[in-house]
């Protein structure tokens, strides 16, 4: 293991973030779908801009209040429900989720913790060819738990390796709907979106009107043509507990600082959440916590995640020792945006180590 010896880069702030923004306007033309992004050092959002557009027919500019659907950052906040409910004496996550489904497969349910749904160590059978959706209709989390309620098989035995599970996620924004007694959007809005005052972050459902909405789109690689790709163009874009928050990177920026603060949750399990929960199979020191990736290869730790919904991209860095973060929403998907976030990082630490891609932990 390392130790990160951090440069003056930061003594010399105005000087790098000049060059981060040269970087960035290279990256992403004025007139083309792009990224917003912000930059937090301590208790301060010290950069934070848009760059590009929101919407090829509108050609509304993106800035660090549009939002953007985050994707597999999502998975965050699922956790940080589930540690909230446990805090308040109403879960275990160490109990078996058959306590939470009891029409499900007793094989499966009387095997797996929520603890596993949230580490990617359950080992449940992914939804998505098994999900009865209705043509043109969107599936959200219940119709993934009726897809896969009565498999009884599991890709291995729970506890025992890792795999990225979008299902499990699912699974688990369900049961803080049982416990709450909420719909999923409702407690998210009212354990962080509320307290926080990310006024305008909400979970995507067919009758919500996203305030300030960046669209998403792929690229076509050979027309060079941008075409819309988000909720009406995927059947899976809806489901909650994995992936349908939008947000900003204004109101992104609020719940690092109740992170770094332990504003709504105990410092204590924002630590659980942010260590090694579950190693990542031949990438010594690099595992998954509650909702992150986790690279514990060099102190300080990096923690970081990455999200890829339509045509959305979304990338959180952060070193929470150094109380740095780089956060970058994208609604196109044809740019490595973990490739921009090393470029920033390397302006502004220029000794950092790198980090191991999410591709390569999540293969």
């Amino acid at each position: 293991m390392s130790v990160l010896l951090v440069s003056s880069a930061f003594s010399k702030g105005q000087n790098n973030l000049k060059q981060v923004d040269h970087l960035l306007d290279a990256i992403f033309p004025e007139d083309q779908p792009g990224i917003a992004v912000a930059i937090v050092k301590g208790d301060k959002t010290i950069f934070s801009r848009g760059y590009g557009i929101s919407n090829i027919i509108t050609k509304s500019k993106i800035t660090a209040t549009t939002n953007f659907n985050i994707a597999s950052l999502t998975k965050q906040f699922t956790a940080a429900g589930m540690l909230y409910l446990q805090e308040k004496g109403l879960l275990d996550i160490n109990q078996n989720i058959d306590h939470y489904f009891p029409d499900m497969n007793r094989n499966v349910s009387e095997k797996v913790t929520l603890l596993q749904l949230l580490t990617h160590r359950s080992g449940i059978i992914d939804h998505y060819d098994f999900v009865q959706v209705e043509k043109g209709k969107h599936g959200y989390a219940r119709q993934v738990y009726e897809a896969i309620k009565n498999k009884d098989s599991l890709y291995f035995t729970p506890g025992s390796s890792f795999r990225y599970s979008n299902t499990a996620y699912c699974l688990a924004g369900l049961i803080l709907e049982k416990i709450s007694g909420k719909t999923y959007k409702d407690f998210i809005r009212q354990t962080f979106f509320i307290p926080l005052a990310m006024n305008h972050s909400t979970v995507w459902n067919e009758q919500e009107k996203i305030y300030n909405a960046a669209t998403g789109y792929n690229k076509d690689s050979t027309t060079g043509q941008f075409i819309k790709s988000q909720a009406e163009e995927h059947v899976f874009f809806s489901t909650e507990g994995d992936g349908a928050i939008y947000t900003s990177v204004k109101d992104y920026a609020k719940w690092f600082q109740s992170l770094q603060h332990a504003s709504i949750l105990s410092q204590k399990d924002i630590d659980l959440a942010r260590s090694i929960q579950n190693p990542v199979p031949d990438q010594t020191g690099v595992g998954y916590g509650y909702g992150w990736f986790v690279n514990a290869r060099q102190q300080p730790a990096y923690i970081y995640h990455s999200g890829g919904n339509g045509g959305f991209r979304t990338y959180s860095f952060s070193i929470p020792a150094l109380n740095y973060l780089v956060v970058i929403f994208a609604n196109r998907s044809d740019i490595n945006i973990e490739q921009v976030v090393m470029q920033i990082n390397k302006i502004l630490f220029p000794d950092l180590p790198p980090l191991v891609p999410v591709d390569v932990l999540t293969s």
